[in-house]
């Protein structure tokens, strides 16, 4: 195995330590980390990143996500929940309005982006079939 393999390897091992510190810790996504771990397994280790793919939990997200763009509705409320608490405990601990303000209009741009994909297959297979395009703003 050569070096560029080996740094796509622990990148890959960092990236899924981060999303399974994500599905545990506020604040932190999982999915994004979880998307860039399948990306550095498939440049290293096929091994890995068939062990991925077929996780228990994360493989059918992965599934949907690459195959159809499918953002579950469960996460996309999941996700609001934990930006507007995070919001709301930065406010109340500083009283910072820049920071409240700037946090906040990231938090929503995240929240635009990932409300424009279809939150379940039928959902996706309904927009395919209508014409219509898969995410909204694309």
């Amino acid at each position: 195995m050569n070096i560029r393999k080996k740094l796509w390897l622990v990148a890959g091992f960092l990236c899924l330590g981060m999303a399974y510190v994500g599905v545990v810790v506020p604040g932190i996504p999982f999915s994004i980390f979880l998307v860039m771990a399948a990306y550095c397994f498939s440049k290293s280790s096929k091994r890995m990143h068939d062990w991925l793919y077929n996780h228990k939990y994360f493989g059918p997200f992965l599934t949907n996500w690459v195959q159809k763009k499918v953002f579950p509705t469960k996460g996309k409320y999941l996700m609001v929940i934990v930006m507007a608490s995070s919001l709301a405990f930065l406010w109340f601990t500083t009283e910072n309005i820049k920071a409240a303000a700037w946090s906040g209009g990231f938090m929503a741009l995240v929240a635009i982006w990932a409300w424009r994909y279809p939150g379940t297959v039928a959902e996706q297979e309904r927009r395919v079939a209508a014409g219509e395009k898969v995410a909204w703003l694309k």
